[in-house]
């Protein structure tokens, strides 16, 4: 598992729960020293031990874990970056969920030995659409669940989610777009805003 991976665990729950929620959360998964080194890879086994770890520390389990982790890289200001590169893929909704084919190959541009898991979106009649996430990782589609919710959101969009679990580390989203322009949308711009 690449280190940015790890690295935004360890993000998440330093920005949301402080340094000592993430020092327990090291101790309990056994990293050591508890930091990730965001451009080194990691063996499989340390991600998934770290995400059980945060689940025993905060109390939740591993699907409430991945969706808040999701939601969390597309709405935190200290990951603003990853907003801006999502809302390149379109300019409402429905074009974002057609982009998203391309997502890996989009991670790969900013970071070329990041191997982002598989992702195949599928449309149908009346706004429906399925994403099928193929990860190593369980729970990889949760955390898609939590990206697209707030990117909904984002775009002013009314959408529905729902994740079925399927067989090899298949996970499908299911979304229901119900109304494209159903509230006004976070502003974005093409240019980053100066600090």
């Amino acid at each position: 598992m690449h280190g940015l991976i790890n690295r935004s665990f360890q993000n998440y729950m330093t920005d949301g729960y402080g340094q000592s929620a993430w020092l327990e959360v090291a101790a309990r998964a056994d990293v050591s020293p508890p930091e990730f080194e965001a451009m080194l890879t990691y063996d499989d086994a340390v991600a998934s031990a770290v995400v059980d770890a945060m689940g025993a520390v905060l109390r939740r389990g591993r699907s409430e874990i991945m969706e808040d982790v999701g939601a969390y890289l597309v709405s935190h200001p200290n990951t603003e970056a990853v907003r801006r590169l999502l809302r390149f893929g379109g300019v409402n909704f429905e074009d974002f969920l057609h982009s998203l084919d391309d997502l890996p190959d989009r991670a790969r541009m900013a970071v070329s030995d990041l191997h982002f898991p598989a992702i195949e979106l599928h449309g149908h009649a009346d706004g429906r659409y399925r994403l099928i996430c193929d990860s190593p990782m369980p729970g990889f589609g949760y955390l898609m669940m939590g990206v697209l919710r707030v990117m909904a959101d984002d775009y002013g969009a009314l959408a529905l989610l729902e994740l079925e679990e399927g067989a090899n580390g298949k996970e499908t989203v299911r979304i229901q777009l119900v109304v494209a322009d159903f509230a006004d949308g976070r502003a974005f711009d093409l240019g980053a805003r100066a600090p």
